[in-house]
């Protein structure tokens, strides 16, 4: 399967073109400045996540999706949350790796989950060697030593007896009754990714948020990884890191492409779709600058709240908290101040911030 690099149509696509760049431009230097910038990197994490669920039909709360990074679930986490939880840890990963990491095979291997095979053999070869290096006079290490060969050991009998099995001809059902998920035998995913990676070569001498909206069509239109076709979006936002158009913080791009129909987003004409996806990321530049003023005006209304505190209260570090989660409970807010749970109501209620779901059994807030 190829992607073909031709007939752009870049002259229709010069007005979103402009305007996505500067927008993209106008977001990354107010994120940078702005004292907030870090709550507004941490909370988009969370959007964006939820976001690309919706994007791809599915129907995630952010509120559940805080209270589940927090280990503070109120009910059984489903499939979807897991999913967006996924996306959430990438888009943490992508943020405090280099830009360039998230594009380069082995950052594509790690997002996906698939682990390198010839990395963890290269640790293994030198397990051995730091074994012996162990002070004998600690029993500790002597300890912790002796598992870590029986566990060398478990491993490579693991792998002499997956090494037997793919020596043997298997034909694969499309039905993988382990992994309980459909699967196509003829996907070929390596093929797609290569593909995929030559598009991002040759779309190099295109501007970065033109390149970037190339790169998430030729995405969408090979798939290359069954299981994981949401990975696209945050690809593309690193992909913007990479090329040096946003530098201060990951670009929410599913929140972007939350407010484009869907219709133009699937259209069958690719200027229509390249069009649609660079008004996605002008979108989702407003979004983030809308954050900011709002996340500054909570700030400066909670830091009134602060003066004349003694320097040991814990109204800062539930601030903090605020500023960068959605929503917060009354558990969070007493395990980030360590506080009790009354406690923690008592400073919730200082710092004045409004309450989101009016129920009294379960109570959160959050700054709208």
């Amino acid at each position: 399967m190829s992607y073909e690099l031709t007939d752009l149509a870049i002259q229709s696509l010069l007005p979103a073109l402009v305007r996505a760049e500067d927008q993209l431009a106008r977001l990354d230097e107010i994120v940078r400045r702005s004292p907030v910038g870090a709550g507004v990197v941490q909370r988009g994490h969370f959007f964006d996540s939820a976001a690309s669920m919706w994007v791809s039909g599915q129907l995630v709360h952010v509120e559940d999706l805080v209270l589940h990074d927090a280990n503070m679930d109120i009910r059984t986490p489903t499939h979807e949350l897991t999913l967006a939880h996924a996306i959430l840890r990438a888009r943490r990963r992508i943020a405090g790796a280099n830009p360039d990491w998230a594009l380069s095979e082995a950052g594509i291997a790690i997002l996906v989950g698939a682990a390198s095979l010839a990395s963890f053999h290269d640790q293994g070869a030198h397990r051995e060697a730091e074994i012996e290096t162990h002070d004998d006079d600690d029993p500790l290490a002597r300890e912790f030593a002796a598992i870590d060969a029986i566990l060398d050991r478990s491993r490579r009998v693991i792998d002499g007896l997956e090494a037997e099995r793919s020596a043997a001809p298997v034909v694969r059902s499309s039905l993988v009754v382990g992994d309980l998920v459909i699967r196509d035998s003829d996907w070929d995913e390596q093929e797609r990714l290569t593909e995929f990676r030559k598009v991002m070569k040759q779309v190099e001498m295109l501007p970065p948020a033109l390149a970037a909206a190339v790169l998430f069509d030729a995405w969408e239109t090979l798939e290359p990884i069954q299981r994981q076709h949401g990975l696209g979006g945050q690809l593309v936002s690193a992909y913007l890191r990479a090329r040096r158009k946003v530098t201060s913080h990951v670009p929410t791009f599913n929140i972007g492409l939350k407010a484009v129909p869907r219709e133009r987003r699937r259209a069958h004409a690719r200027s229509t779709r390249l069009s649609a996806f660079l008004e996605a990321m002008a979108a989702a530049a407003d979004f983030g600058m809308k954050e900011v003023y709002r996340l500054s005006q909570a700030r400066d209304q909670m830091e009134r709240k602060l003066r004349g505190r003694r320097s040991s209260s814990s109204l800062p570090a539930v601030m903090d908290l605020v500023l960068t989660h959605p929503i917060v409970s009354a558990p969070m807010i007493a395990k980030a101040a360590r506080v009790t749970t009354r406690g923690a109501l008592n400073l919730i209620g200082e710092l004045g911030v409004r309450e989101m779901t009016g129920r009294g059994r379960y109570r959160a807030w959050g700054v709208i």
